[in-house]
């Protein structure tokens, strides 16, 4: 990767970036230190720390929040910014990490059934999953676009350009929430993983892939047949947080008091920055 594109990708990152302060507190940091007897505790406390681990579910394919860690031998490994954040929160609760990677559309079944303990995977606090789940305070906020394939770059100049065009999209995410509400008539192409996605795009068999520009920079940098759009998705908010079952407020705030202390000490701009590079290697040299 030219010097050119590498500084382009992290400042899409950095400016996509909107850090969430002041998330937490002593009433946080009480939370997370007291409550020793089982009593005390929610039913996911007693079995992160009977178990010994805390089991977290992500949907690898959307670096650099988490993607598969081709550098090492063991090649199902996953990193990313959200497994930054879970490996804190490990650290904070004094258990070891266990990653369960999955499809994006399972993560909330997986906490309700007990598969996972907790789920970190840039997932958006809608008031719809607030429903089956409880969610951290937001670790990232990013804006929502949309790629095109190169040659149709400034072809589109608005959300309605797109107006019964393809778009594919992740299955159960924002961006196909937003791409069905805000695109007229959109024909939209669920797919399992953005890569599946972008896959149909530069085949031409969809007009356009909607992602978070924090993402979307990343894969224009192994993409060079893609190109931005600078179309972004009308109201939008909600960020990334962390989703946990309902009535572990003691672990949700172990999570936000995590989420705190690396915004504040820069952690979370440093991993954007980390993770953005090592996923553009890693995906350099496959």
């Amino acid at each position: 990767m030219n010097t050119v594109m590498k500084t382009a990708v992290l400042g899409l990152a950095a400016a996509g970036m909107i850090l969430m302060g002041g998330c937490g507190g002593s009433g946080n940091q009480k939370a997370a230190s007291s409550g020793s007897g089982s009593s005390s505790q929610s039913a996911l406390m007693q079995k992160i720390k009977k178990d010994g681990k805390l089991v977290v579910g992500t949907a690898s394919g959307f670096p650099p929040y988490e993607f598969l860690d081709t550098s090492v031998k063991d090649r199902k490994k996953i990193d990313g910014i959200d497994m930054k954040i879970a490996e804190a929160v490990a650290q904070k609760l004094g258990v070891k990490l266990e990653v369960q990677d999955m499809t994006f559309q399972s993560l909330l079944s997986s906490i309700t059934t007990g598969k996972v303990d907790i789920a970190i995977s840039a997932i958006n606090p809608t008031e719809e999953r607030k429903k089956t789940v409880d969610f951290s305070n937001n670790y990232l906020e990013g804006k929502q676009t949309l790629l095109v394939r190169k040659e149709d770059a400034g072809k589109y100049k608005s959300l309605a350009d797109f107006e019964g065009k393809k778009i594919a999209v992740q299955k159960s995410t924002i961006q196909e929430k937003l791409a069905t509400s805000q695109i007229p008539n959109a024909q939209i192409v669920a797919l399992a993983k953005v890569p599946d996605a972008l896959l149909e795009l530069k085949q031409g068999k969809v007009d356009a892939v909607p992602v978070q520009n924090i993402v979307g920079g990343q894969y224009l940098v192994t993409n060079d047949d893609l190109a931005a759009t600078n179309i972004y998705f009308d109201k939008y908010s909600g960020g990334s947080a962390v989703a946990v079952p309902k009535g572990s407020d003691d672990v949700i705030a172990v999570i936000n008091e995590v989420i705190k202390e690396n915004q504040e000490n820069g952690n979370i701009d440093k991993w954007v920055d980390e993770m953005t590079k090592k996923a553009v290697e890693n995906a350099q040299s496959k």
